[in-house]
């Protein structure tokens, strides 16, 4: 039976048997004889060559692309944050939570700054190089940025400069806020 609970379809199952057939069995056990279901198998490749099996269409793509795509940071804008020619309007230091903490901290923070007009921000993360091991919130922020609560705040995120962090801070650019049109 399938996950789902489901028995399996006849072409899924011949497909299976088709893959059994390539396996090798344990010592002492004996082997199915598969020759019926791999003749339906065969029967099965003839008539999807010829067309007669419809395949499942495509969903026509959306006509814009959603507006909670991040956009890479450009090096003209990171240098500018660098060489402190662009303000960084608020920073978040997340050192020494737990994952749950910082990511609730981070979103709230991210929300309060994006109401505020708040344009760049410094998450700081840490190194995390503990015992030889990448920090947790080194590797979980980036994640974070990418899932839909975030995306709609940030636009895009990169390294920090070496005087702000290094690798254990991430700039942030928030999205613009929207007026509304009257």
């Amino acid at each position: 039976m399938a996950k789902d609970g489901k028995k399996l379809s006849d072409e899924d199952r011949i497909l299976w048997s088709k893959v059994a057939l390539t396996a090798v069995p344990l010592k002492g056990k004996i082997v199915p004889n598969l020759e019926e279901e791999t003749r339906a198998f065969e029967q099965f490749l003839a008539t999807a060559l010829e067309g007669e099996i419809v395949t499942a269409r495509a969903e026509p793509k959306p006509a814009q692309k959603p507006r909670t795509q991040t956009h890479p940071f450009d090096a003209q804008t990171r240098d500018k944050l660098s060489k402190g020619k662009l303000a960084i309007s608020g920073t978040v230091d997340l050192h020494g939570m737990t994952q749950s903490e910082a990511h609730s901290l981070l979103l709230s923070f991210l929300h309060r700054a994006h109401t505020a007009g708040m344009r760049y921000v410094l998450v700081i993360t840490g190194k995390g190089a503990s015992f030889g091991s990448e920090g947790a919130l080194k590797r979980a922020v980036p994640n974070w940025l990418s899932t839909p609560a975030f995306r709609a705040l940030v636009s895009s995120h990169d390294a920090a400069a070496r005087h702000h962090g290094g690798s254990g801070a991430l700039y942030l650019r928030l999205r613009r806020q929207t007026q509304a049109k009257p």
